[in-house]
């Protein structure tokens, strides 16, 4: 009987150190957790800044009869620059696509995902291309009147999720909204326009990052 008691005796001590070891451990993630969260708070993450480097048009045609629609193949180039010098930036995958007065015109180019390190830049060039995508009779009326005017502002959108790093801690995901305004000049208008066409950034790039 008393081999009995003592073997239940071990068997408690056993499982009641199990159980200190599992909620110690626990606390232990839990307390480092919190204090990169903590560490994160206090550095105060500075989003990255955005710019618009190149644009160049290879092809733009617009129908000018009903139904409307624009086909459109170009390419740009947008950096991204990290100013964090202890926070890393993880991009999600990103889509890419312009518009013109707020309708979308090109089909959205996927980026991959992308890790920024500190003080990190990151280039990207996406080829951005449009099949008669149709445009409200507004739209097209304001496109002839700019094409003729010889300046099309378009705008080069970039929207998707990004992640804070510090450490080896990853913060929940926020969204990012990237708008890039650029001027479309066309030279010579004869014959359909130029075959190339380089385009000019406007001003800097508006950046925002929601939960």
């Amino acid at each position: 009987m008393s081999e009995k008691i003592a073997n239940v005796n071990v068997g408690c001590i056993s499982s009641r150190k199990l159980k200190w070891f599992a909620w110690g451990t626990g606390g232990l993630i839990v307390f480092i957790g919190l204090l990169v969260f903590v560490v994160f708070l206090i550095l105060h993450p500075s989003k990255p800044s955005f710019n618009l480097e190149d644009v160049t048009v290879y092809q733009f045609n617009v129908s000018k009869v009903p139904p409307y629609a624009i086909t459109i193949i170009m390419q740009v180039t947008l950096s991204s620059r990290n100013p964090n010098s202890r926070i890393g930036v993880e991009y999600q995958p990103l889509h890419v696509y312009a518009t013109y007065r707020d309708q979308q015109i090109t089909m959205a180019y996927l980026l991959p995902p992308t890790y920024q390190g500190h003080k990190e830049p990151v280039v990207w060039s996406p080829p951005l291309t449009g099949y008669n995508m149709p445009i409200s009779p507004y739209s097209q009326q304001s496109l002839d009147q700019d094409w003729h005017a010889g300046v099309i502002l378009m705008n080069i959108k970039l929207q998707g999720d990004v992640k804070w790093k510090v450490g080896t801690w990853i913060s929940p995901k926020y969204h990012l909204y990237v708008h890039c305004p650029a001027n479309i000049r066309f030279g010579d208008l004869n014959n359909g326009g130029p075959n190339l066409i380089k385009g000019q950034p406007v001003d800097h790039c508006d950046v925002e990052i929601a939960s």
